[in-house]
């Protein structure tokens, strides 16, 4: 089989689309390459959706957590050490077998026991609880001089929030929030490794890359493939998040505005 044939009958089988059946034999460079880069279809997936639904929800929990509302606020404040106390894989753990045991309740709780939609759950409010505790970090350094100037404008209620408060929140907390993007995309590696199982082989990058490197005895290979893409979609995420934070800070001069550098997550 040539290298072309494998990307045709291997480069979609993450979705269910092409040949069902994994090689049992050979194990070429072209499969590894293909299949690990079919699984980061999945990948993209989780990170895409969990992102964008909790980049709202963490503004949410930011605003609840500075209320002067006290139960809003200890929610909030809830809300996030809960999420970012425990190890993510655990709350995959747990998330699982509650959906597993709320199925017999009622069939619309099924699909939550699939990775499509449970572990995606988890991920939302994982990265809505970590971005949420830096939102509120922004939105308590957004200068005071900044809202006296709304409200000498006549800005007030959301005007004032959508026009001042909320823009400059996004400013100062972009440089964090591009890394916690990057470590959750990374963090997706851990759903077909939790209790949400793979349906039909067909798992993500790391399952993968795991299947080569059981199947080979040789882990230099697969590993190494996996890193690379990872570092692909790294330097995507921060050309992407880099043109959205010089849009932030196009009024400021160059030499004042924010810049984007990676720094590394011992645990998450």
């Amino acid at each position: 089989m040539s290298c072309w044939e494998t990307i045709a009958d291997y480069s979609l089988r993450s979705i269910g689309i092409g040949e069902r059946a994994l090689p049992r034999e050979g194990f070429t460079l072209c499969q590894q390459f293909t299949l690990i880069g079919s699984g980061m279809i999945w990948n993209v997936y989780f990170g895409v959706l969990a992102l964008s639904a909790g980049f709202f929800l963490a503004t949410a929990v930011a605003l609840g957590k500075a209320s002067n509302n006290v139960v809003i606020r200890k929610a909030s404040a809830w809300f996030i050490f809960l999420f970012r106390g425990s190890p993510l894989f655990i709350q995959f753990f747990f998330a699982y077998f509650l959906f597993l045991s709320l199925k017999p309740v009622s069939p619309i709780f099924d699909p939550f026991t699939s990775a499509w939609l449970g572990a995606l759950i988890v991920l939302f409010l994982n990265t809505a609880a970590y971005s949420g505790e830096i939102f509120y970090g922004a939105l308590q350094s957004v200068p005071r001089g900044d809202i006296e100037a709304a409200d000498a404008y006549g800005m007030t209620g959301w005007t004032r929030f959508r026009r001042v408060t909320w823009p400059t929140m996004l400013r100062l907390a972009w440089p964090a929030y591009t890394n916690e993007a990057i470590f959750l995309f990374h963090a997706t590696t851990l759903v077909y490794f939790s209790g949400f199982p793979a349906w039909q082989q067909k798992g993500d990058a790391l399952y993968y890359a795991n299947f080569f490197a059981d199947k080979t005895f040789n882990p230099f290979i697969p590993y190494p493939i996996l890193a690379f893409y990872f570092i692909l979609l790294t330097l995507v995420i921060i050309s992407l998040f880099g043109l959205i934070n010089r849009h932030l800070n196009r009024h400021l001069p160059e030499e004042t505005r924010a810049r984007i550098k990676l720094k590394l997550n011992v645990i998450r």
